[in-house]
């Protein structure tokens, strides 16, 4: 009987060595961890528990920016005031300052559409730490766009520099101001640029002014649709859908430039906007903003103008260019139909170029077709203007449809000439393309 309640002592002390260890390992040991940097090890009984050594902190990861829990105060509160204070905040590195101030924004006036998704980036940061300097300094920068975006509202009445007449068959037109992150949809009614709706809109991640494949810019031109791309035949990261361009267009050939494929796209459904520059150079925006410009592209004729210099102006203010503009082009077309061929090789300007021809070839081509000609006649319809954005000096742009008829040849086709002024201030054709 003694050894039977011997054994039975020795078992009881047995399992309470291992509970005491089990405990020791759960409460004690992380604090003597925390002690010392080298391996800890525990003999409780028989049994030896060792332990690594606790993680190095990071010394120089920063604390995340304090989360305060938000109560309304009653108080309103002026949003876009706010908003700009958030943003110095952001410069000067205060992430958590910023923060409050964005919480504060978006709980008080959730309508401010530029602050959530700043707002949202920076919590989700402080789940993890704080952005370093750079990435504050771009969200600020981001903020600043958002902003501009939101208050880019035009005067009433007024339209946009770049479009100086528009006919009758472009029903629509798109004009993205790619320095504020704005798109607008105009109507035009009877040759006059009705404003019907805008909405935020991103662009590349390296700005303005495509020049080759991959440099991740957004063009400067001129362009039009060219398709709808559907949902279901997209990755996720085009969201609800794209709308082709022209580009590279033929002016952009011209300039060889290289690149393919820029879309006017949605986001994926998680997100509800890009940074203002975010994309490889596609124009992007909200899924709904997308699918809205439905009923106003026509494929292939809806212009698309996308500007780095984008100014409003009254129809008044233009009138006189829009007239000089199109009395140059009536007196180039007089001078062709009446063969008067020195009259008419006068349009032309030094650096001219149109099928692999310069000047001199080209004057010497039309001296020796006009002359075999009886008559001329050329009539010009469906004209377009555009005052071009992005040249490093002022450009204009005609777009046409031309018949021409003489004794022994007839074409219809659309026509693209690009004016520039030569040093005495004259302007000049000094590229010609065939659509």
């Amino acid at each position: 009987m003694p050894g039977r309640y011997t054994l039975w002592i020795a078992l009881l002390s047995a399992l309470a060595a291992v509970c005491f260890t089990a405990l020791g390992a759960t409460f004690l040991l992380p604090q003597l961890a925390s002690k010392q940097a080298a391996p800890v090890s525990v003999s409780l009984a028989s049994l030896t528990v060792s332990l690594p050594p606790p993680p190095v902190p990071n010394a120089a990861r920063p604390a995340a920016p304090k989360r305060v829990a938000w109560q309304d105060d009653g108080q309103p509160i002026d949003a876009e005031q706010a908003f700009g204070q958030a943003i110095a905040k952001l410069e000067s590195g205060q992430a958590g300052e910023a923060l409050s101030l964005l919480q504060d924004i978006t709980h008080k006036q959730p309508d401010f559409l530029p602050a959530r998704p700043v707002y949202r980036e920076l919590l989700a940061a402080a789940e993890v730490g704080v952005p370093d300097e750079k990435r504050l300094r771009e969200l600020a920068e981001e903020s600043r766009i958002r902003l501009a975006s939101e208050k880019a509202v035009p005067p009433e009445g007024s339209v946009p520099n770049a479009v100086l007449q528009l006919p009758d068959s472009h029903r629509h037109l798109l004009v993205t101001d790619l320095q504020r992150a704005r798109l607008y949809v105009f109507e035009n009614q009877g040759g006059k640029l009705k404003l019907l709706r805008h909405h935020y809109a991103a662009m590349g991640k390296n700005g303005a002014g495509k020049e080759a494949r991959g440099d991740n810019r957004t063009p400067i031109g001129v362009y039009h649709i060219t398709g709808w791309l559907r949902d279901e035949n997209l990755p996720e990261m085009y969201g609800s859908g794209a709308w082709p361009t022209n580009y590279p267009n033929p002016w952009d050939v011209f300039k060889r430039r290289t690149g393919h494929g820029i879309w006017l796209h949605g986001v994926p459904r998680d997100t509800e906007s890009r940074a203002p520059r975010s994309s490889e150079g596609c124009v992007t925006m909200a899924n709904d903003d997308l699918l809205s410009l439905k009923p106003y592209i026509e494929l292939g004729d809806t212009p698309v103008v996308l500007s780095n210099e984008l100014q409003w102006v009254t129809p008044e203010a233009q009138q006189q260019e829009r007239e000089e503009f199109v009395e140059r082009i009536e007196s180039w077309r007089r001078r062709w139909s009446a063969r008067d061929t020195e009259a008419y090789l006068a349009f032309y300007g030094p650096g001219f170029t149109v099928s692999g021809m310069n000047l001199q070839e080209f004057t010497a081509h039309k001296k020796r077709v006009n002359a075999g000609k009886k008559f001329i006649e050329v009539k010009l319809s469906d004209i377009s203007l555009y005052r071009y954005p992005g040249g490093d000096a002022p450009l204009l742009l005609a777009e046409f449809t031309m018949d021409y008829r003489s004794d022994n040849f007839r074409q219809h086709s659309r026509k693209q000439q690009f004016w520039k002024q030569d040093a005495e201030g004259v302007w000049k054709i000094f590229r010609e393309e065939n659509l």
